[in-house]
């Protein structure tokens, strides 16, 4: 991001000259209080928004410049409120991109979704109910997991994608986010310290301006408003 400026009414933005760097690889958390930016950040990088100056690039490229399906393909949203539709649990993971049945059984292997869903009625058959209602909150979230896995996207963003769970549920989730992380560079949104404390870089927002950065040891022994 270089010198980002944007709010969703033009004449009171909500970021304010951001810049800020994620390298390939690296996992970097946005947090703030509320309203401090963090959302429209994510809503920004996967274009439901376009910026009113400054620029977003991938490799160099202004995301302006890319097809949305090519832009939606490198860089793959995970959300708090998983998304669930009527069909079978093989339908919801493919979402009609053609992938073939070891890659999208290999995807959730690796999230560990493969365990629960073979112990279901029908195995991947299973047909599930409307907004996975047949499935726990922690079943659902390795789903959504698994699902952005197997399209194997080279960006991940994750918008609060614990924040609805229980913290029982939260440390079966835990392992399989850090193998949905692996390999990848991703920017986690998220309040919970356990999410973001192990972050190569935590970035801090106030005000819709970037206020702090750095690791977690670092912004606390600084004091500052990470602290």
């Amino acid at each position: 991001l270089e010198n980002v400026t944007f709010g969703y009414n033009p004449d009171d933005p909500i970021l304010k000259d951001v810049s800020f760097t994620v390298m390939p690889g690296e996992t970097v958390a946005l947090v703030g209080y509320t309203g401090a930016g963090k959302t429209t950040v994510f809503n920004l990088l996967v274009r439901f928004w376009d910026i009113q100056s400054g620029s977003i690039k991938i490799d160099g490229v202004d995301i302006r410049d890319m097809a949305l399906d090519q832009l939606r393909t490198i860089v793959q949203p995970v959300q708090q409120d998983v998304f669930l539709f009527s069909g079978t649990i093989e339908e919801n993971l493919m979402l009609g991109r053609g992938i073939r049945d070891e890659a999208l059984k290999a995807a959730a292997e690796a999230v560990e979704a493969d365990g629960f869903i073979r112990r279901m009625p029908h195995g991947y058959k299973t047909e599930l109910q409307e907004s996975g209602a047949n499935l726990s909150s922690g079943q659902r979230q390795l789903l959504s997991f698994a699902r952005t896995i197997a399209g194997d996207p080279r960006v991940i963003i994750l918008d609060e994608a614990t924040s609805s769970i229980d913290t029982e549920t939260e440390r079966m989730v835990q392992s399989a986010l850090g193998n949905l992380l692996e390999g990848r560079t991703s920017i986690v949104i998220a309040h919970r310290l356990s999410t973001i404390r192990h972050a190569d870089r935590i970035i801090v927002l106030s005000h819709g301006r970037v206020a702090e950065m750095g690791t977690h040891a670092q912004l606390m022994a600084s004091e500052g408003l990470y602290h």
